[in-house]
C-alpha cells in the first residue's frame, strides 16, 4: 500500500512537471509569434486622440458662408470626418484584439482557463486526500500491531502528498496571478478606446462592432449678403477667418494622416512577410516532398494571422483615403471662398469709390452754393441766413450719403432712429420749436433787424435774430417819448407759437406810427371852428412828409397785392365824463416822431393864442400822445 501510494505521488509530480514544461513551451512560442508583429498601444491612442480633435475642429469651426456651395462643402467635411473617426476606431479595436491575443499567448498557456482547471484538479485531489486522512485518523485508535503500523504509514504518505499538492497549488496560483497581471494591458487598451469613443457618441458607440454611417445634419447657409459698406467689411472678414480655419484643418488632417501611416506601415510589412512566407512554402513544397509530408506548411496559422492583420489594416487604409478626400474637399472650399472674397473685395473698393464720389459731389454743390451766396446776396444778414441754411442742407446730404453707404439694416436703423427722434422731440421740445420758428421769423413777413416790435409787454428794436433766440433793445417811456433803457431783452423764437404771448411788429416796408392830439372843449363853444383850425394846423405839418408816407403805403400795396388808403390826419369828437373832447390822429415817421410831435404842438399853441374864438372854446392846452400803446 505504501509503495502504491508513493508511485501515485511520483505520477502526480511527473504530470505537474510535464504541465509546467508545456506552459513554458507555449510561453516561448508566444514570444516568437509576438516578435513578428506587436501593435504599439501608445501610437494607437495617440492616433485616436488626433483624429478626435480633428473631428471636433471640423464640425465646430467649419461654418457655412453666404454661398449655397459652402453648405455643401461643410456637409462633406462633417460626413467625411465622421466616417474617418468610425474607421479609426474600427482599426483600433482590431489592433487591440491583435495585441490582446499576443499578450495572451505570452502569458504562458494562451488561455488563463488552463490554470483554473489545474488549480481545480489539485484542489479536488487535496480534498480527497483530506477525506482519506480523516478516515485513517478514525481507524488508527481502534487498531493495534502491524495493522496499526500500516495505517500510520499511509497517514504519513497522505500527509506528505498533501504537502506537495499544497506547494503545487501555491505555484499554480502564483502563475495564474502573473498571467492575469499580463493581460491588464489588453484590458487597459480596450478600456481606453471605449473611453475615447464616449467622447464622440454621435459617431461611434463604445464596444460596438463596425459602426454604421450616421447621418450628420446638413447646415444651411443663413448668411445673407449685406448691401452696406460695414456689412461687406464684416463679410470679407468672415471669409478671411474661414480660410484661416480651413488652413488649420488642412494642417491637422496632414498630421492625422501621418499618424495613420505610422500605424499602417508595420501592418503592411507584416502582411508582406506572411504572403512571402506562404509563397516560399508553396514554391518549396514540390522540391521537398518528403519534408513537406513530415512538416507540412501551417497555412491555417498563416491564414489566421493574415485575417487578423487585414482586419486592422483595411479600416486604416480606408481612413487614410477618407482623410485625403477630406483634404481635397477642404482645398476646393478654400479655393471657392478665395474667389468669392476677391469679388467681394472688388465690390467693396467700388463702393468706397462711389461713396467718395458722392461726398465729392455734395461738397462741390456746397461750394457752389457758398460762391453764389457771396456773389448775389449782398445783405450781410440774409447772407448769413443763406450760409446757415447751406450748412443744414449740406450736412443732411452728407449724413445721408454716409448712412446709405455704411448702413445696411435699414429696418433696424429706422427703429433706432424712431426711438431717438421721439426722445429728442420730448427732451428738446422748446429748442426744436425755436428752430422751427426761426424759419417763420426770417420769412417774407418776418422780423428784420431794426424793426420795432412788442412781445410779452416789452417794446423794443430788434438788434439780432438767431437760430433759436431773438434780441431786442428795450424801449421805455411815457406817452410818445420812448428811449432805450440800456437793456437787451432775449426771447426764444418759440414765442411765436405761444397763444398767450402775442407779438406785434410793423407792417413790412413801413416805418410810421399813429399819434393823436387831445383837446378838452368848453360846452357851448364853437367846436366846429376848433376842429377846422386844429386839423388845418396838423395837415400843414403832415404835408412836409406826406410823400414819404404815400411811398411806404404803395410799397405795402405792391407786396400784399391789395389797395390801401394812404394815411392822413383825422379829427373826431368824443363825449366823456369831463365833457366833449376833440381828437386829431395823424401818422408820424418813427425816426422823426419827436420832431413831428413838437412841431404839431407848437403850431397848435400858436393858432390858439392868435385866435380868441378858439381860446374860448378850449378848456385847456392840447395834449399829444400815442394813439396805439406799446
Amino acid at each position: 500500500m505504501y509503495k502504491s501510494r508513493s508511485r501515485a505521488i511520483r505520477r502526480t509530480v511527473g504530470r505537474t512537471a510535464l504541465f509546467l514544461a508545456g506552459v513554458s513551451l507555449v510561453c516561448v512560442t508566444g514570444a516568437v509569434s509576438r516578435a513578428a508583429f506587436q501593435p504599439d498601444r501608445d501610437a494607437i491612442l495617440a492616433h485616436l486622440n488626433a483624429i478626435i480633435n480633428w473631428y471636433h475642429d471640423a464640425t465646430a469651426n467649419a461654418q457655412p458662408g453666404e454661398l449655397p456651395s459652402d453648405a455643401i462643402f461643410q456637409q462633406n467635411v462633417r460626413t467625411l470626418s465622421a466616417q474617418a473617426v468610425q474607421l479609426a476606431f474600427q482599426s483600433a479595436r482590431a489592433q487591440a484584439a491583435l495585441l490582446g491575443e499576443s499578450n495572451g499567448s505570452a502569458s504562458g498557456t494562451g488561455a488563463p482557463q488552463n490554470y483554473a482547471q489545474v488549480e481545480e484538479r489539485i484542489s479536488q485531489h487535496l480534498a480527497d486526500d483530506q477525506s482519506q486522512l480523516d478516515t485513517l485518523n478514525k481507524q488508527i485508535p481502534s487498531q493495534s500491531g502491524t495493522k496499526r503500523k500500516n495505517l500510520l504509514a499511509q497517514r504519513d504518505a497522505l500527509a506528505g502528498q498533501m504537502s506537495l499538492d499544497k506547494a503545487m497549488l501555491d505555484a499554480i496560483q502564483k502563475m495564474s496571478a502573473f498571467v492575469e497581471l499580463n493581460t491588464v494591458s489588453k484590458q487597459g487598451l480596450e478600456g481606453s478606446i471605449d473611453d475615447l469613443a464616449s467622447s464622440v457618441p454621435e459617431v461611434v458607440a463604445p464596444r460596438a462592432g463596425p459602426t454604421t454611417k450616421k447621418a450628420v445634419p446638413a447646415a444651411t447657409a443663413t448668411t445673407t449678403r449685406s448691401s452696406g459698406l460695414i456689412g461687406e467689411l464684416v463679410t470679407l472678414y468672415d471669409q478671411v477667418q474661414s480660410m484661416r480655419r480651413i488652413n488649420r484643418l488642412l494642417n491637422e488632417s496632414s498630421r492625422v494622416i501621418a499618424t495613420a501611416n505610422t500605424l499602417r506601415d508595420p501592418l503592411r510589412a507584416s502582411i508582406r512577410t506572411i504572403l512571402s512566407q506562404g509563397q516560399q512554402d508553396l514554391s518549396q513544397g514540390p522540391a521537398n516532398a518528403t519534408t513537406a509530408q513530415t512538416q507540412p506548411p501551417n497555412y491555417t496559422q498563416l491564414t489566421k494571422q493574415f485575417n487578423q492583420l487585414a482586419t486592422a489594416l483595411l479600416p486604416l487604409s480606408q481612413e487614410i483615403l477618407v482623410l485625403e478626400e477630406s483634404q481635397a474637399n477642404l482645398e476646393q472650399w478654400r479655393s471657392s471662398i478665395s474667389t468669392e472674397s476677391k469679388r467681394d473685395l472688388i465690390a467693396l473698393l467700388f463702393r468706397v469709390c462711389g461713396i467718395a464720389i458722392a461726398l465729392g459731389i455734395v461738397w462741390a454743390l456746397s461750394e457752389v452754393w457758398r460762391r453764389l451766396t457771396f456773389r448775389y446776396v449782398h445783405d450781410a444778414r440774409r447772407r448769413r441766413q443763406f450760409l446757415l441754411l447751406r450748412r443744414f442742407v449740406m450736412g443732411f446730404f452728407f449724413a445721408m450719403v454716409v448712412m446709405l453707404g455704411f448702413v445696411s439694416e435699414f429696418s433696424s436703423l429706422a427703429t433706432y432712429a424712431g426711438f431717438v427722434t421721439a426722445g429728442i422731440a420730448v427732451g428738446l421740445q422748446t429748442l426744436l420749436l425755436s428752430v422751427a420758428a426761426y424759419f417763420f421769423v426770417v420769412g417774407r413777413y418776418g422780423i428784420r433787424i431794426g424793426d420795432r416790435i412788442s412781445v410779452a409787454g416789452v417794446t423794443g428794436d430788434v438788434v439780432d435774430v438767431g437760430l433759436v433766440r431773438l434780441y431786442l433793445m428795450e424801449l421805455a417811456g411815457t406817452g410818445v417819448d420812448l428811449y432805450p433803457t440800456g437793456r437787451i431783452a432775449v426771447f426764444a423764437n418759440s414765442v411765436l407759437f405761444q397763444p398767450t404771448t402775442p407779438l406785434y411788429k410793423q407792417v413790412p416796408g413801413t416805418e410810421y406810427a399813429w399819434h393823436e392830439v387831445s383837446m378838452a372843449l368848453v360846452p357851448g363853444g364853437n367846436h366846429k371852428l376848433v376842429q377846422d383850425q386844429a386839423l388845418a394846423v396838423v395837415n400843414t405839418v403832415y404835408a412836409e412828409y406826406r410823400e414819404v408816407m404815400e411811398q411806404q403805403q404803395g410799397t405795402i400795396g405792391d407786396r400784399m397785392e391789395i389797395i390801401l388808403k394812404a394815411p392822413a390826419p383825422e379829427a373826431k369828437f368824443q363825449l366823456g365824463d369831463a365833457g366833449p373832447t376833440l381828437l386829431i390822429r395823424y401818422p408820424v415817421l418813427l425816426k422823426r416822431s419827436s420832431e413831428i410831435d413838437d412841431r404839431v404842438a407848437q403850431a397848435l399853441v400858436d393858432a390858439i393864442s392868435g385866435n380868441e374864438a378858439m381860446k374860448a372854446a378850449i378848456a385847456g392846452m392840447p395834449k399829444v400822445r400815442a394813439a396805439v400803446k406799446g
